[in-house]
């Protein structure tokens, strides 16, 4: 008579059934797909964030190069294109107010409003106050 010891491995409930390993394979599937939705979701924020950032960058170039000196400073609209950037800038009167009759005052302060659209269709606006040479009455 012979004794032949089986190993735990060789007996016939050892190991993995195939619901278990199909199991396993959609666990792991899962888990891939949640970590591509992840970065694709990391992806597209920072895209946005770039081209918010270039809008920005340009609406600052604008405000620095686009807006004329304050001796060349009258009311009107300046427009342009910066890059793929349209651009506007709008002078005008800040309010009536502003302007006291009879006074010797040299300077009136003008509302500067300066528009930037990006390819996109994104916009930033911009407001400021320049002080210019009150016209000769």
């Amino acid at each position: 008579m012979s004794l032949v010891r089986r190993l735990p491995t060789d007996r016939p409930d050892a190991g993995f059934t195939i619901i278990e390993a199909l199991i396993a394979l959609v666990v792991v599937a899962v888990s891939i797909v949640a970590i591509g939705s992840v970065m694709s979701t990391n992806a597209r924020g920072v895209r946005a964030l770039e081209s918010h950032v270039a809008l920005l960058q340009s609406a600052q170039t604008v405000f620095v190069t686009a807006i004329p000196p304050r001796k060349e400073l009258a009311p009107g609209t300046l427009s342009g294109q910066l890059r793929d950037f349209r651009w506007q800038v709008d002078i005008g009167p800040v309010g009536s107010d502003w302007v006291v009759e009879g006074a010797d005052v040299a300077w009136i302060p003008e509302l500067v409003k300066i528009r930037v659209r990006s390819p996109s269709g994104a916009t930033v606006d911009l407001e400021t106050v320049r002080l210019m040479h009150r016209p000769s009455q």
